[in-house]
């Protein structure tokens, strides 16, 4: 009888659903009782706060006389000044004719009569648009910046493609850097440099150097083991395989690294304005401050322009026959815009001609207050139908709730998703964003996240599973996404302003367009990497299209769709930060009244801090869901 009802017990089986049902009950049960109590509400004279103002303003006073500005920081900003200063008086110096002719010669040499085409337009489109001095000030700043991180970020990337030791040691520190937000960087750097081209070009080679270590490694670590084994039987020391091996077999994916480097410097050099950076990004934050689409519009597109030239002329190397070499007919070709630009220089003016600007400024307000006149009633609908049913009453909860039984939800949920660690490191994460005095904000902060990513998921699944189904969809699609995904992140603020106005929606719009390029790539290629003979088995087996998209494709995809959901988040939150610019408030709007008024400067650092160690705490979360085994596969007794 015993060893029966032993057998039976053990036979015992409780649903999947059950464990974490009950553990939802219990939860929603402590925020019944507990509801109010333990919120942590937000101060902006918080002790920290007011330290930290107090530590710029100490340093502000020392600036020159503490031997770590005297000696290193300070050597380190007269540096990167006079490189920037170098960069800004050549581009002004060659003027417009000699830029545009230098530029159409350096893209012919790289890919062609096509992408000199490009280059040439690209160039005249800066001052169409009455935005040439502006164009060239971002241009030198973009030199700068991508200059300063291929010189850093290609030795370390050799370095860790060349050492494994090296690369676990580096991979954690790129992590990191990847997850921050772009205004992350700001606080400190203008602390330490303070503010100016200078400080807008180290937040930008530091914004940009991740993707050119990453690449580079990769590249490296690729390089065929046989003929670095020839290389080597020959006699060749490591230094001679480096160079006549490695490099020359990685050059295309090098290129690659430099295309990232250059499209990740333009995407934070419109940032990098809010520390006083020159460039276009003035324009875009006086728009932005003024709420007019007018403003902002002629910067974004220039800035569009720019992502697109570059990017095509990089991409024409990355394309290139590494064995291929130019020919004399491309040199002569080449010269000839160049010689023609530079014998322009004394002819004619340096500045773009006013007479040959457009000015849209009028005409784009115009067509925003239609806009916002004609299409009120679907605007509204939708951004009021998201806030009251979403917004509001998640954040309601996360502000409502004890401190504490929030941050036993997240360790909870993290650590069914992703083990212990990383739950840990989670906990760890929200329990530093209390101890910063940014609960509330915070909480606010995740709100805004989660009903972007929740969108951005719904979206990109959506679209994602279609391409993968239909080959004819994927290529209308697609250049949709390359597109979107060339441009800086601040250009996406601009329908989202002109749609919504100054709202908490306009920054999840802002967000979910952002986002949503990446998402539906990595799920398209995870449907489409399930293997075919999977597919024809399940069809065989007379499963419908639907059954064999809920339980064939999805499932076996997982690691790319979590892969989504973690790239979702990390682009989610940098959009929504920025997105204090536009009434996002909260983290948001704490960095920018950090930069905008120096009393707030504590505030404002601190809430940075918090952004990052939030941006952490989501990563780790969904960067282990895919190490974990699936759910169908856990036996749960």
């Amino acid at each position: 009888m015993s060893s029966t009802a032993v057998s039976a017990a053990a036979g015992l089986r409780l649903p999947r659903w059950a464990v974490p049902a009950g553990v939802a009950v219990v939860l929603a049960a402590a925020y019944v009782v507990f509801r109010g109590t333990a919120t942590l509400p937000h101060d902006d004279e918080a002790p920290q706060f007011l330290a930290v103002t107090e530590l710029r303003e100490w340093i502000d006073d020392h600036r020159n006389d503490n031997p770590l500005f005297l000696y290193f920081l300070n050597y380190i900003r007269l540096f990167v000044g006079a490189l920037h200063t170098l960069f800004q008086s050549v581009l002004h110096a060659l003027g417009w004719p000699g830029i545009t002719g230098v530029m159409g010669a350096l893209a012919w040499l790289a890919g062609g009569w096509r992408v000199a085409l490009v280059a040439v337009a690209g160039v005249s489109a800066f001052g169409v648009l009455g935005l040439w001095e502006s164009s060239v000030d971002t241009l030198a700043l973009v030199g700068v910046a991508v200059l300063l991180s291929l010189a850093i970020g290609v030795p370390v990337g050799v370095w860790a493609g060349l050492s494994a030791r090296a690369r676990r040691a580096v991979t954690p520190v790129l992590d990191v850097m990847q997850i921050m937000p772009t205004f992350a960087y700001l606080a400190p750097l203008a602390l330490f440099f303070h503010i100016g081209a200078p400080a807008g070009a180290i937040a930008t080679m530091i914004y940009a150097i991740p993707p050119a270590i990453r690449i580079t490694a990769l590249a490296v670590s690729e390089v065929s083991p046989t003929a670095v084994e020839a290389s080597a039987s020959l006699g060749a020391t490591r230094r001679q395989t480096l160079v006549k091996v490695h490099l020359p077999l990685a050059r295309s994916t090098m290129a690659l690294a430099v295309n990232q480097t250059i499209m990740m410097a333009l995407s934070m050099v419109v940032i990098a304005s809010l520390i006083s950076a020159p460039g276009l990004g003035g324009d875009i934050i006086r728009g932005l401050s003024r709420a007019q689409v007018g403003i902002m519009l002629p910067a974004g597109v220039a800035i569009v322009v720019m992502a697109v030239v570059l990017d095509r002329m990089t991409m024409a190397l990355v394309d290139r026959d590494p064995h291929a070499r130019l020919r004399r007919l491309d040199l002569l070709s080449a010269a000839v815009p160049a010689a023609a630009g530079v014998a322009l220089i004394p002819v004619l003016p340096r500045v773009w001609p006013e007479s040959l600007t457009i000015n849209v400024v009028a005409e784009v307000n115009q067509a925003v207050a239609w806009a916002e006149t004609n299409w009120y009633a679907v605007t509204t609908f939708v951004k009021d139908a998201t806030t009251y049913a979403l917004l509001n009453p998640l954040e309601s909860l996360l502000t409502s709730a004890p401190w504490w039984l929030v941050a036993l939800a997240v360790l909870t949920v993290a650590w069914r998703v992703s083990g212990p660690r990383r739950a840990l490191t989670a906990l760890a994460c929200l329990l530093g964003i209390a101890l910063l005095g940014v609960w509330e904000h915070t909480m606010q902060t995740m709100t805004t996240v989660a009903v972007a990513v929740l969108l951005t998921l719904t979206i990109g699944l959506v679209l994602g599973v279609a391409a993968a189904r239909s080959p004819r969809f994927s290529a209308v699609q697609r250049p949709l996404l390359d597109a979107a995904q060339t441009m800086p992140a601040f250009v996406y603020l601009l329908p989202a302003l002109a749609l919504f106005g100054t709202t908490r929606f306009t920054a999840i719009f802002a967000s979910v367009v952002y986002a949503v390029p990446p998402v539906v790539r990595l799920v398209e290629d995870g449907i489409r990497a399930v293997p075919a003979p999977v597919v024809e088995a399940a069809v065989a087996t007379g499963s419908t299209p639907g059954q064999l998209l809920w339980k064939v494709q999805l499932p076996m995809a997982r690691p790319a769709i979590l892969l989504a959901a973690n790239q979702g988040i990390v682009m989610t939150l940098a959009m929504v930060v920025i997105g204090g610019l536009v009434g996002a408030g909260a983290l948001g709007y704490d960095v920018v009244s950090g930069f905008s008024q120096r009393t707030d400067f504590g505030m404002g650092f601190v809430a940075g801090v918090a952004t990052v160690l939030l941006g952490i705490m989501l990563d780790r979360i969904t960067q282990g869901a895919d190490r974990r085994p699936s759910p169908r596969k856990r036996k749960v007794t």
